[in-house]
């Protein structure tokens, strides 16, 4: 219940609990205080008994817990696979898309269009052969203008 509060911390509230009810009611304030949490906590049980007992034995195994919409998310999804999740997740290569994506800007062929028999240069993409750099340049000629090296 008080996993967040450091030693520090539970020092300054007995402190601070002390010199607020002072030393000689402090005892039957803590007891107040632990009596009313025992009762919450048992009004909190015959709740959920009432609860569960009302849903039927089809609910049998229903968590109060599940309500919460990680641990719903989690449960429904991330556990069962009955979606196909892994086999998208494996199936996605992303190094490889972004590869072929890149090799038909600069209009090369990748190796599924080479696979595939389809061609990226030739007469259905006239662009392509402009992107296509030259290996060797005429004597006395400048290379290209190139926006992206300056």
């Amino acid at each position: 219940m008080f996993n967040d509060i450091g030693p520090l911390e539970l020092v300054a509230l007995v402190i601070l609990a002390v010199l607020v009810f002072g030393p000689d009611k402090l005892p039957k304030v803590i007891q107040d205080v632990s009596r009313f949490i025992r009762k919450v906590r048992d009004f909190s049980e015959n709740a959920k008994a009432d609860i569960r007992t009302e849903l039927g034995p089809e609910f049998k195994d229903f968590e109060f817990e599940d309500l919460n919409p990680k641990t719903f998310v989690r449960k429904q999804l991330m556990d069962n696979d009955d979606l196909g999740l892994k086999e998208i997740r494996n199936g996605f290569d992303f190094r490889k898309e972004v590869s072929e994506v890149t090799d038909s800007v600069h209009g090369r062929e990748s190796d599924r269009s080479a696979a595939g028999g389809s061609s990226s240069g030739g007469s259905s993409t006239g662009g392509s052969d402009l992107l296509r750099k030259r290996q060797d340049l005429d004597p006395g000629e400048r290379p290209p203008f190139d926006a992206d090296a300056t």
